[in-house]
């Protein structure tokens, strides 16, 4: 209770049983039961991460349905999932990144009970468990929280609405309601890394930037085995220097250059910031460096941006050929044509980089991934349609046929179907994560034909060739065997590799 007379749930609540309008229930840690008490951590080295959100990655949407299919993703050679945003919004439906009560798991999926399992069974599994978590701003209802305390600020915007106050008046107390939430992930729910959301649009001019403290305090929960990893779009290697070094201690950053790369070779698409990345040269440069764009002048955003990171080891750099951005936040939240993806799958697994899956792309999914919610305030509803109409308003044909991310049926659309798409694509998954357990850790030395549309790019006794051009290509190499191809019509002869359009494969 509020100054005598309103009732609010707590902005520390555990569980929102009766969603964000409802009473906040306590918790006791203790009490969450768990089975494997063996499990040793995620092998930083070894990871493979499998991107899902709960609410479609299975017909029932919930931490238990999701805990049957831990099998299949660990015999795919998975090794660990990361679960996008899970704490309680408004509604039922949403991606997670309009959550509210960032402390609470939603009721819809299981609630804290349901979490607590599917962690469990994910560790007897061998899979270690990622969780998204988002910082930079609260989703609609924040009056309930401004009643408590100046949890915003106006100093600063970001896309979805004002900043969180940690550098504001009065704001040691939204610091440690940050902090204190992430230490609680990896205390109480054993969770093993999280990924946090949009660290760019976390403002911070104070001495020491929220996010470094946040980094050394979740390392001083976990003993150092928690995995921390960054979306950044600053293309600065201070988010994963180490904190003696000037940075936040991230211990890997998502690279959004490496997936605009490779998406802008195997499309054609120059739409928006795909414009930056219209040469082979920069897919070849994403594959061996971080970033393309490490001070260079980037003609999309009209100035130079990002810095050299060269230093960096490359596990700590999460690349990946669908993400729930670059497909959901596509019109018509279309995957990559089908076409593309038995390159695009060895070019982001056989990289030196630490790759990211979206789920079902193991198996071909044909399916949409479509921005969809559902907001209890109508007002918000409205907005939320208008905004995604608006959003896409430069895309021809795309105004009048926006699917209504409020329409039940939207959701429905969007949730996985392993027994469709191509029977095929598992295996060749499965033997994609094999082989990269083969190669040498270490940067690639990477040469390319502009002109010819491919690049090769060696690993110790490997080299990954791509063709990327609509031809058929000839590229000279110095091995006797194809190990693994895309496809049919790959074929090595007198130290010539014969590529037709869009396929790979890796020689020794």
């Amino acid at each position: 209770m509020i100054d005598g007379d309103a009732r609010l749930p707590d902005p520390c609540s555990r569980f929102q049983p009766a969603g964000v309008r409802g009473p906040s229930r306590i918790v006791d840690p203790a009490a969450l039961a768990w089975t494997t008490e063996g499990w040793g951590g995620l092998d930083r080295e070894a990871l493979v991460v499998y991107e899902l959100h709960v609410g479609t990655f299975t017909p029932e949407g919930t931490f238990a349905a999701a805990a049957t299919r831990l099998g299949e993703l660990a015999a795919l050679g998975v090794t660990a999932i990361e679960l996008m945003p899970v704490a309680t919004f408004p509604g039922e439906r949403n991606w997670g990144y309009d959550g509210l009560y960032t402390w609470a798991p939603h009721p819809a999926y299981g609630g804290p009970e349901g979490l607590a399992a599917l962690v469990d069974a994910a560790h007897g599994h061998g899979l270690g468990v990622i969780l998204d978590v988002v910082y930079n701003h609260l989703g609609p209802g924040t009056e309930a929280f401004e009643a408590f305390g100046p949890y915003l600020t106006d100093r600063y915007g970001t896309p979805w609405g004002d900043a969180i106050n940690f550098d504001d008046r009065e704001c040691g107390g939204v610091r440690e309601w940050a902090i204190q939430n992430a230490c609680m992930w990896v205390r109480d729910y054993r969770i093993d890394g999280l990924r946090v959301d949009a660290v760019h649009a976390i403002h911070d001019e104070g001495a020491r930037h929220l996010l470094a403290e946040l980094c050394d305090r979740v390392a001083a929960t976990g003993g150092g085995a928690a995995v921390m990893i960054a979306e950044s779009d600053l293309n600065d290697p201070k988010v994963v220097r180490g904190r003696d070094a000037g940075g936040w201690g991230f211990d890997a950053q998502w690279s959004d250059d490496f997936h605009h790369a490779l998406h802008a070779q195997l499309t054609g698409e120059r739409d928006g910031y795909y414009a930056d990345y219209g040469a082979i040269a920069d897919l070849a440069a994403a594959s061996a460096r971080p970033f393309v764009y490490d001070g260079r002048y980037s003609p999309f955003r009209r100035r130079r941006h990002g810095a050299p990171a060269g230093e960096l080891e490359p596990r700590r750099v999460v690349v990946c050929s669908q993400n729930h951005d670059q497909v959901g936040n596509r019109a018509l939240g279309g995957r990559p044509p089908l076409a593309t993806r038995r390159l695009a799958a060895m070019w982001v697994l056989l990289s030196p980089w630490t790759p990211m899956l979206f789920m079902g792309e193991e198996h071909g999914e044909t399916r949409p991934f479509l921005f969809f919610t559902d907001h209890i305030d109508p007002f918000i509803a409205d907005a939320t349609r208008e905004g995604r109409r608006h959003e896409f308003k430069e895309f021809a044909g795309f105004e009048d046929t926006i699917p209504d991310p409020q329409d039940p049926d939207t959701f429905a659309r969007s949730v996985i179907d392993p027994a469709g798409g191509d029977p095929e694509m598992r295996p060749y998954y499965q033997a994609l994560i094999v082989l990269r357990r083969q190669m040498p850790a270490g940067e690639p030395q990477v040469r390319f034909d502009e002109d010819g549309g491919w690049i090769g790019a060696r690993r110790g006794p490997f080299e990954v060739v791509g063709n990327f051009s609509d031809e058929t290509t000839e590229v000279d190499v110095d091995a006797r065997d194809v190990v693994l191809a895309t496809g049919d019509g790959v074929a090595l002869a007198g130290g010539r590799l014969l590529l037709p359009s869009l396929s790979g494969a890796v020689v020794r």
